[in-house]
């Protein structure tokens, strides 16, 4: 379903959810493993030389707010999901991230030199993401995948493969729902049982989640925080869930690259193979233009 399809009051939502997204920025980054050098510990990007990462341990991202950016957009709608439904099984551990709560999701990232993240939404999908999964490995690059537990359920095997890949896994709800729809139980359901999904295929929790269609509200802020998560947005939005062609696609990262830039694209939900095509040509482009491909640490 295209933006302009979309009920009125629907629209008004994801602007209002977009509206919320004011820039900010995560100050850390994760060492980049699969590249040889030291890697520091202090806030600011790896040491290591380019490539492409997505796994991040340290507690809180306690960055200021960067300097005024674009403002995240709310509208990918994906068109089509292999969901399945929550099953009835033990209620979600919790585990608090440490104060304060986050009233608006990180949209960018700070640090020195030319970094950039590279993140994923609604996978994992046995059609797309092993050729994203094969292309990051291919240039020694990690990234982030935001997964939703009603497709991982039925692919663990992708999970335990970006895990072992060193990729970030977050966590982007259960069924894709509209988070600022739902009751406060309903959120807890959707992105606990995630989280626990991700945790029992992976052996680590999520610590990062992003809201289906950028639509955050109070409650999804204080409830990721209780499961150990920070919330994190995007910069360049490169809408390859409208299908636009590959260089569409590839025109679009490639114009939007920056420092600190955190690029969405999408591993299901619909015919994915333009992002799987994009993504071979943008990857090496970036790389080749002095980018530092890795992901941001807590």
């Amino acid at each position: 379903m295209k933006k302009d399809q979309l009920p009125t009051g629907r629209r008004m939502v994801l602007r209002i959810a977009a509206a919320l997204g004011a820039t900010t920025t995560v100050g850390l980054f994760a060492p980049d493993r699969l590249a040889p050098g030291p890697a520091t510990t202090a806030p600011g990007p790896s040491t290591t030389p380019p490539g492409r990462s997505p796994t991040t341990r340290p507690r809180t991202a306690t960055a200021p707010p960067a300097a005024a950016g674009p403002p995240a957009r709310a509208r990918h709608a994906p068109s089509s999901y292999r969901l399945q439904p929550m099953t009835a099984e033990a209620p979600p551990r919790y585990r608090r991230a440490a104060p304060p709560v986050r009233q608006r999701p990180f949209l960018r990232m700070s640090g020195t030199g030319r970094t950039m993240v590279l993140s994923f939404d609604d996978g994992p999908d046995p059609r797309y993401t092993p050729g994203i999964l094969r292309t990051l490995r291919a240039h020694g690059v990690r990234a982030m995948f935001f997964v939703c537990g009603g497709m991982a359920v039925s692919h663990p095997d992708l999970l335990r493969e970006m895990a072992a890949d060193g990729h970030v896994v977050g966590n982007h709800s259960w069924s894709h729902p509209n988070i600022t729809k739902l009751a406060p139980s309903a959120i807890r359901d959707e992105l606990g049982r995630t989280s626990e999904l991700i945790e029992r295929h992976t052996g680590a929790p999520p610590l990062w989640y992003r809201a289906p269609y950028g639509a955050w509200n109070r409650h999804s802020f204080r409830i990721g925080a209780e499961l150990g998560m920070e919330p994190l947005a995007w910069t360049v939005d490169t809408l390859d869930w409208t299908e636009p062609g590959t260089q569409t696609i590839v025109s679009r990262v490639m114009e939007g690259a920056a420092p600190g830039v955190v690029v969405l694209s999408h591993d299901a939900g619909g015919n994915r193979s333009q992002s799987v095509a994009a993504l071979r040509t943008y990857l090496p482009r970036l790389m080749d233009a002095g980018y530092h491909l890795t992901v941001p640490r807590r």
